[in-house]
C-alpha cells in the first residue's frame, strides 16, 4: 500500500504545485501592476499638492520663495521623490534640494516639455528632461495656475526607477516568503492527508493478509466520517470480516462435532470388525456383532446427515434474503397435522391455543418450520401416555410468542442449562429416545438466535414448556 500512498501524495503535491505556480504568476502580475500604479498615483497626488501649495504661495511671495523651497524639501523627504518648480519660461526657480548644493536652479527645460505641459496641463512619462538628469526618470508634471487660471509655472515630481521598482521588489520579497510558507504548509497538509487516506487501505491490506492465514478476528478502524466513500468501504470490509469469522467458526464447529461424534461409532465398528477377522469373536456370536456393526453404521449415517442438515439450516437462517412474511398461525396448524398419527397412538389431547386473527411474522419460513417441528416432536416423544400437549400462540410488545408444553417427566434442574447444547441428551431422553443424536434442540436455538431472537425452557412438576419469540411483520 506504500505505492498507493506515494501515488496519492505525488498526485496531490503535483496539483498543489501547479495551482501554486499558476496562482503565484497571476498574483505577481496583478501585484506588480498594483504596486507600480499605487506609486505613480502617490507621485501624482504629490504633484497636485505641490501645485496647490505653489499657487497659494506665489500670489504673495513668488515661486522663488524660501518657505516654498523648504516645503518642497519636506514633501520630497517624506515621499522619496525629487521635486522642483519652473517658471512660465521653463527655467527652474525652486528645488527640493538644499539651495547651496542645488545644481538645478537656473537650468532651462526643453521647449517641447513646457509646450506639451502648456497644452495639456499635465504630463507623465519616463524622461531625462533634456540634460537635467543623466538617466531617465519617471516624471509627473502639472501646470501651476494663479487665481486668474493663467499659467505661472510648472511643478515636477520625479523618481528614479530604482525607487519605484524598489517598492515592488520589497513587496515581492515579502510575498515570496509568504508564498513559500503557504506552499510548505500545503505540502505538509497534502502529506498528512495522503497518509490519512492511505491508512485504512494499509489496514485493509494487513487484515487481508491475516485472513489469508486464517485469522478473521482483525477489524479496520472506522474513519471520522463513516458516511463518506472510505467509511462505507470500511463498513463493508468489516461486515465481510464478520461473515468470514462466523463462517470459519461454523466450519471449525462442524469439524469438531464430526471428529467428536464419529470417534465412538468408528471405534465400535473397528473393534467388532477386527474381532471377527482375527477370530476373537466366536463364530456363533458373529451375527450378533455384525448386527451391532450395522446399527452403528446406520447411526453413523444418520449422525452425518443430521449434522449436514444442521449446518445447512443455520446458514440459511442467517441469510436475511431468505426471510419472508408468512402466517405463523397457519404454519403451526400445518405442522401439527404431521403429528396427528403419533399423537393419536399415545392418546394425547392436543390443545392448539391459537388466536382467531392471523399473526404475520418476518422470518425464514423453512427454518421456523424446522423449529416448530422439532419442539412438537420433542413434546410428543416425551409426553406421558394419555396426557396433554399444548401449543399456544400470542403476541406482545411487537413480538410473536410460541409456547410448546408437554406433560411428562420433569427435566432435571442440572440438565436445564445444557438442554440446547449440541449432542446433549438428558437422562429422560437417554431412556426414551434411542434414535436421536442430540442435535434437535441445538438446531432450534441456532435458528432462533440467527433471527436475533431467543428461546427459553422451564420444567417443573412434570410440565416442560419451551417458549420462543419472532419479530412481527411491519
Amino acid at each position: 500500500m506504500k505505492s498507493v500512498y506515494l501515488r496519492n501524495f505525488v498526485a496531490t503535491a503535483t496539483l498543489v504545485t501547479i495551482s501554486f505556480l499558476l496562482t503565484t504568476i497571476a498574483f505577481i502580475g496583478i501585484a506588480r501592476s498594483y504596486v507600480i500604479n499605487d506609486y505613480q498615483t502617490t507621485m501624482e497626488s504629490s504633484a497636485e499638492e505641490v501645485c496647490h501649495l505653489a499657487s497659494a504661495v506665489a500670489d504673495y511671495d513668488g515661486l522663488h520663495s524660501w518657505s516654498l523651497s523648504m516645503s518642497l524639501s519636506s514633501i520630497a523627504h517624506s515621499t522619496g521623490n525629487h521635486i522642483f518648480l519652473a517658471d512660465e519660461s521653463g527655467e527652474i526657480v525652486c528645488c527640493s534640494d538644499k539651495r547651496p548644493m542645488c545644481e538645478h536652479i537656473g537650468v532651462k527645460l526643453p521647449d517641447d516639455v513646457t509646450a506639451a505641459l502648456s497644452e495639456t496641463g499635465r504630463m507623465r512619462q519616463n524622461s531625462t528632461l533634456g540634460t537635467l538628469y543623466p538617466e531617465k526618470r519617471y516624471v509627473v508634471a502639472r501646470t501651476i495656475l494663479n487665481r486668474d487660471e493663467s499659467v505661472i509655472g510648472y511643478a515636477f515630481v520625479t523618481s528614479v526607477s530604482a525607487n519605484m521598482f524598489g517598492a515592488w521588489e520589497t513587496f515581492l520579497g515579502v510575498a515570496v516568503l509568504v508564498a513559500i510558507g503557504v506552499f510548505a504548509i500545503a505540502l505538509v497538509i497534502s502529506l498528512f492527508y495522503s497518509k490519512r487516506m492511505a491508512r485504512p487501505l494499509d489496514e485493509m491490506a494487513a487484515a487481508s493478509r491475516k485472513f489469508a492465514r486464517g485469522d478473521f478476528s482483525v477489524r479496520v478502524k472506522q474513519v471520522e466520517d463513516p458516511t463518506d466513500e472510505m467509511g462505507a468501504l470500511i463498513e463493508s470490509f468489516n461486515k465481510m470480516a464478520d461473515s468470514l469469522e462466523k463462517a470459519e467458526a461454523r466450519r471449525s464447529e462442524f469439524i469438531a462435532n464430526i471428529s467428536h461424534e464419529l470417534r465412538t461409532p468408528m471405534t465400535t465398528i473397528s473393534g467388532f470388525a477386527d474381532g471377527i477377522l482375527d477370530g476373537t469373536i466366536p463364530k456363533e456370536q458373529e451375527e450378533k456383532y455384525l448386527r451391532s456393526i450395522s446399527d452403528e453404521t446406520k447411526r453413523l449415517s444418520r449422525l452425518v446427515r443430521e449434522m449436514l442438515d444442521v449446518s445447512q439450516m443455520r446458514n440459511r437462517a442467517a441469510d436475511p434474503s431468505k426471510r419472508t412474511v408468512f402466517d405463523l398461525t397457519e404454519l403451526i396448524l400445518q405442522t401439527l397435522l404431521s403429528f396427528e398419527s403419533r399423537a393419536t397412538k399415545k392418546r394425547l389431547d392436543v390443545d392448539p391455543q391459537l388466536p382467531d386473527q392471523h399473526i404475520l411474522v418476518r422470518a425464514d419460513r423453512d427454518g421456523i418450520t424446522q423449529v416448530i417441528y422439532n419442539l412438537i416432536d420433542n413434546a410428543v416423544k416425551f409426553a406421558a401416555q394419555d396426557s396433554c400437549l399444548t401449543i399456544r400462540l400470542y403476541k406482545d410488545d411487537g413480538k410473536a410468542y410460541v409456547s410448546v408444553k408437554d406433560f411428562g417427566e420433569t427435566i432435571p434442574p442440572d440438565d436445564l442449562p445444557f438442554i440446547f447444547d449440541r449432542f446433549h441428551k438428558s437422562d429422560r431422553s437417554r431412556s426414551l429416545d434411542k434414535s436421536g443424536v442430540g442435535l434437535g434442540l441445538y438446531l432450534v436455538k441456532a435458528i432462533i438466535n440467527s433471527h436475533d431472537e431467543d428461546i427459553a425452557v422451564k420444567s417443573e412438576n412434570g410440565e416442560t414448556e419451551f417458549v420462543f419469540t419472532l419479530p412481527l411483520a411491519e
